[in-house]
């Protein structure tokens, strides 16, 4: 099945989409978005659950998921992010997922299998991709940096060293900028064919060796799983001051805690969690308790 694209109407709405969003959070111009993300989810009361996912042999696990619940007549809105992935993979998640929530296109799962297939998912590809990389702004950068619009005849070095100073700077993936680099007509279908078979993640390849070269610890912790079990400061604030105004009792705030990888202890209250609850906590997030009646 061929990849479903996008039709000049749709795409001018997702740019402007992203714009007015970017402009309303206060990223103006070439100003990049890269680890603010997470502060994002912040400003906009969405709450960010990580969880590291492995995937099962070939079948891909999820990148992430918005969620939404009500408590008291309030929204509640939750991101879980898959922090098995690479590092620069869970960004553009984030923002994948912010498109459904500026849409309000309601809960969602987001899986590799569908990113090419289902017009909603290559909406909010575009969406994630025009969010934190603009598409007026990358024209500009490429015009500033080779005095031409048009990379048809730059070697393929050249490219790969540009994208890995744009990896470094936007928090882009690879493989996300060679298709910006392609959207906007600045390289041939023959060169978005080679710069896509590269294998980026390869630390000893060419691209990783220049990757690296370029900003060694930017570019090794976008090409790294984070493995976070935990949530944002803002989240774990709420959970003690629950506990604080008697809320939630002792056994509940030490069980919240550890599902974020936090104990009481770490913010002066000295309870314990039995092994029986954190043995029952391990088997929910590893699905073995899912066959009990």
């Amino acid at each position: 099945m061929n990849p479903l694209t996008l039709n000049e109407v749709q795409v001018d709405e997702i740019r402007k989409l992203a714009g007015d969003e970017r402009r309303f959070l206060g990223f103006v111009g070439e100003t990049p978005i890269a680890n603010d993300i997470f502060t994002i989810l912040d400003r906009l009361d969405i709450m960010l659950l990580e969880y590291p996912i492995e995937p099962e042999g070939d079948r891909p696990a999820f990148s992430a998921a918005i969620m939404y619940s009500e408590e008291d007549d309030k929204k509640l809105t939750f991101i879980g992010l898959n922090t098995a992935d690479f590092y620069d993979k869970q960004i553009f998640a984030i923002a994948h997922e912010l498109y459904h929530y500026y849409t309000k296109s309601g809960s969602h799962l987001s899986r590799p299998e569908d990113e090419d297939n289902s017009l909603i998912e290559v909406k909010a590809n575009r969406f994630a991709a025009e969010f934190l990389l603009p598409e007026t702004v990358l024209e500009s950068i490429v015009l500033e940096e080779f005095k031409t619009s048009s990379l048809e005849k730059i070697q393929h070095k050249a490219l790969l060293r540009f994208i890995a100073r744009l990896h470094c700077t936007w928090w882009l993936p690879y493989r996300s900028l060679v298709r910006r680099l392609h959207e906007i007509g600045a390289i041939s279908s023959e060169q978005y064919t080679e710069l896509y078979s590269v294998d980026e993640r390869d630390l000893q390849g060419e691209y990783g060796k220049i990757g690296q070269a370029t900003n060694k610890e930017v570019f090794l912790k976008l090409n790294q799983p984070t493995k976070n079990i935990g949530t944002s400061p803002n989240e774990i604030e709420i959970i003690i001051r629950n506990f604080e105004d008697n809320l939630i009792d002792e056994d509940k705030f030490a069980e919240t805690l550890s599902l974020f990888n936090r104990t009481p202890d770490e913010f002066g209250y000295e309870i314990k969690v039995s092994q029986e609850d954190i043995d029952e906590l391990d088997a929910f997030f590893s699905g073995e308790d899912d066959d009990e009646d």
